[in-house]
């Protein structure tokens, strides 16, 4: 009977080993909206096939506080348990991921990282020092909740928060802020088995040492809506969407350009929602997109132009407010020089060129020979004949007699008669 049993453990105990799953996903930019969703599906993913954890490799400059405190209640709620792993070497959790970070039951950085860098930037160009210290106080409340929680460093949270400081990993396990240092996903399995960890509804020992490692990726629109949520691709939209609109207005009924910049509009407004926006120059933008239809308007021999191509590109400048925990906030000024000189042609040349085509005279029909010349073939007084176009013409004079072989001007046409002045 021993026998049995031992060659049954010999056989069946690999299996049982190695049967356990590990889902690991990777959050590698901005916090936003369609990141916290990736995140949901994910532990909704890892509770349904009894995962022993949720591997989160983490690298991000920071994102919208609403969608980290929607993270945050995800973890809060989970019944399997959520490791984050700031990883590979020379990734950072700043700003919203110090909150994610400290809100896992397990906190792991890989060797070159760093974390901290968390005080709240607001979402508009300006705001007062009530609402800044509102906003600050709000953060820093919430910061001390997830570190009671988790038993981390309440004071350095705080401070990371008010402060914006950031230390280095080896500092961060020190300050007990995370939990493990870790050169790769095996290597941090490895030290977590055997922990027990306090999730939603109870207790679960984790046995991750054998554990197979599942990848889960975004889906498609995910992966659509966090692209767009980077400030480059976000600008390009937004100016897209504008030049949509405009060339709809000056060519009714096309109808496709109306529709797509609507729709670039949407999608650059959404993305936005996740940065720190500067009105003004948004403002400044739209206002230069004015003054070059002024100019298609008014003669004003250059002056709004240049006025124009100075305003979108000092809105363009200031479209995001920077500081030195949210570069993320930053447009390459690449973008912005080759947008702000496509938005000059774009103008000048395109949209210029299409209102001098409106303005022009038939080129078809009898009515295009207004404004030709031709010669008169005999004495025009008050009628006589000319050739226009290598065609003839009964002809009447509107002021006073023309000679035969004069140059002639058509003034009108009617009836088929022209009528015509001398040159």
């Amino acid at each position: 009977m021993k026998h049995l049993l031992s060659l049954a453990l010999y056989f069946f105990l690999p299996a049982i080993l190695f049967s356990q799953t590990v889902v690991s996903i990777n959050i590698n930019g901005g916090i936003n909206p369609a990141s916290a969703e990736y995140i949901h599906q994910s532990i909704e993913k890892a509770e349904k096939e009894k995962a022993e954890c949720l591997l989160i490799h983490l690298n991000t400059p920071g994102g919208l506080l609403n969608s980290t405190r929607d993270i945050v209640s995800d973890f809060f709620k989970s019944t399997v348990p959520i490791v984050v792993y700031v990883s590979p070497s020379g990734a950072h959790a700043g700003s919203a991921g110090v909150f994610i970070t400290m809100a896992a039951n397990i906190a792991a950085m890989a060797p070159g990282t760093n974390i901290g860098a968390a005080h709240p930037v607001t979402m508009q160009g300006t705001a007062d020092s009530v609402m800044n210290t509102k906003g600050t106080n709000d953060a820093a409340a919430f910061i001390r909740t997830i570190a009671e929680k988790r038993h981390r460093n309440v004071q350095w949270a705080e401070e990371a928060v008010r402060y914006s400081v950031s230390i280095t990993e080896e500092e961060a396990i020190q300050d007990s802020v995370i939990d493990y240092i870790a050169n790769d996903d095996r290597e941090l399995l490895v030290q977590i088995d055997g922990k027990k960890i306090e999730v939603n509804g109870g207790t679960k020992i984790l046995q991750t040492k054998n554990a197979s490692i599942q990848s889960s990726e975004m889906g498609f629109f995910q992966k659509v809506l966090n692209a767009i949520s980077d400030p480059n691709i976000s600008y390009i939209l937004m100016m897209l969407g504008f030049f949509g609109l405009i060339f709809e207005l000056f060519n009714p009924g096309a109808i496709f350009p109306g529709i797509a910049g609507v729709i670039f509009l949407v999608l650059a407004f959404y993305s936005m929602s996740s940065m720190p926006v500067n009105y003004a120059g948004l403002s400044l933008i739209i206002f230069g997109i004015v003054l070059f239809l002024l100019e298609i308007k008014i003669v004003s021999h250059g002056l709004l132009t240049i006025g124009g191509i100075i305003s979108v590109l000092l809105g363009s400048m200031f479209l995001f407010r920077q500081t030195s925990t949210e570069s993320v906030t930053a447009v390459s000024r690449s973008i912005i020089y080759t947008t702000t000189a496509i938005t000059t042609l774009f103008f000048m040349f395109v949209v210029g060129m299409g209102l001098k085509a409106q303005r022009l005279k038939p080129v078809t029909g009898n009515n295009a020979l207004i404004g030709m010349t031709g010669d008169a073939l005999t004495l025009i007084d008050p009628s006589g004949m000319v050739k226009v176009n290598g065609e003839t013409w009964k002809a009447i004079a509107l002021a006073g007699k023309v000679n035969e072989g004069e140059k002639i001007i058509v003034k009108e046409i009617k009836d088929l008669t022209l009528y015509v002045e001398a040159v």
